[in-house]
């Protein structure tokens, strides 16, 4: 009986969780070739893209290794990127389902290796794995108009956005789509201007919305301009050997932990945990 009870509260566990995200999303670091406007496309050559290994004690080992692709064609998240990307510019950019192919993401990349930071992204930034120039940094969360859910995602009725400075928040502002804010409250010369062109939000907060439903994660589009510091601007230059990976929640971050680039969902980790309480539950039993 009291294994039987065990089960049904690790279930309920497992129904508690939010909805999850379950679409592989896959980062590249290279130099844009072309792009084609008839065709909604934009072309990186040389991609390097973007893995972690896990060792069995001590933080993840994450870089950017050589493809065997020549070049990565997408489409891009909104027809701004023609005017934002040249051929020529080193960008780090996301796509959804395999290399190439929809470019959820494409940032626009200065300084050396390493060190490069972002100026200019087209997409959602929570799929940017490089940080923004200046010390910059963005908190973004969609709120879902739950009448146009389908799934795991509504069309975002608005987006909450905080420009920050590492835990200060210089600016916040609530962003009807096609509205915009920029930042420029620093004497140093730079600024932050946010766009939020579109978007999508999690179904998981909406009445009604079955509970742990698996799914394609929410994906928006936004226009970031960053203005550096007066002084601080040079060409990216070179391959990245390591670079950490922000998370997806919504956040741009400076680097800082490394989690996998593959997003395939909570419910294996919620299963893991469902058996472990499980386990605790026998073991407390005998």
């Amino acid at each position: 009986m009291r294994r039987l009870a065990a089960i049904i509260l690790a279930t309920l566990f497992l129904c508690s969780l939010p909805t999850a995200a379950v679409i592989l999303e896959v980062t590249v670091r290279g130099t844009v070739s072309g792009t084609d406007k008839t065709a909604n496309t934009l072309t990186i050559a040389g991609p390097a893209q973007y893995g972690c290994s896990y060792p069995a004690s001590g933080q993840p080992v994450c870089s950017y290794s050589p493809m065997a692709n020549a070049t990565l064609t997408g489409t891009v998240p909104a027809d701004s990127a023609f005017s934002v990307f040249s051929a020529g510019d080193t960008v780090v950019a996301t796509s959804t389902g395999g290399a190439g192919g929809t470019w959820i993401a494409l940032g626009k990349l200065t300084g050396p290796g390493d060190d490069s930071t972002v100026t200019g992204i087209v997409g959602d930034p929570a799929a940017i794995s490089t940080p923004l120039a200046g010390g910059y940094s963005l908190e973004l969360l969609t709120e879902p108009d739950c009448t146009t859910c389908s799934g795991t995602t509504c069309t975002a009725a608005s987006s909450s956005v905080r420009v920050m400075s590492g835990t200060t928040i210089l600016m916040a502002q609530d962003l009807a789509p096609g509205h915009a804010m920029t930042y420029n409250g620093r004497n140093d010369g730079s600024s932050v201007g946010v766009t939020f062109v579109k978007g999508q939000a999690s179904s998981s907060t909406c009445a009604g919305r079955a509970p742990g439903m698996t799914g394609p994660q929410p994906i928006s589009v936004y226009l970031v301009h960053v203005v550096p510091p007066i002084g601080s601007v040079t060409a990216a230059t070179g391959t990245v050997t390591g670079s950490p990976l922000a998370t997806r929640a919504g956040v741009t971050t400076p680097a800082g932990t490394p989690p996998a680039t593959a997003k395939s969902g909570l419910l294996p980790f919620a299963a893991i945990g469902a058996l472990a309480f499980v386990a605790a539950t026998g073991i407390r039993r005998r």
